[in-house]
């Protein structure tokens, strides 16, 4: 991990296209700015957990919904196409 010391109006640039900017230190809190291109996706870090933890959710099939959806191809193939 690289660790920087900045200060309030001092800037940090990654790659190219971004730019963090110290816009102000208030005690314990620092708020930045981020200028990077739209196709870079920039979240807290809590917030990208959590949508990541979300992702991951919906992409994973639970046990209930195989069964119905083998029920359902059972029944397709029961019936079977209309020529």
């Amino acid at each position: 991990m690289l660790v920087l010391t900045r200060k309030a109006g001092e800037s940090v640039v990654i790659g190219d296209e971004v730019v963090v900017r110290v816009l102000e230190v208030r005690g314990d809190v620092v708020r930045v700015g981020i200028d990077a291109p739209r196709d870079v996706q920039v979240h807290r870090q809590e917030v990208y957990e959590a949508v990541r933890e979300a992702n991951i959710a919906a992409s994973t099939a639970s046990e209930e919904a195989i069964t119905a959806l083998q029920g359902i191809v059972r029944r397709a193939g029961a019936v079977g196409p209309t020529p």
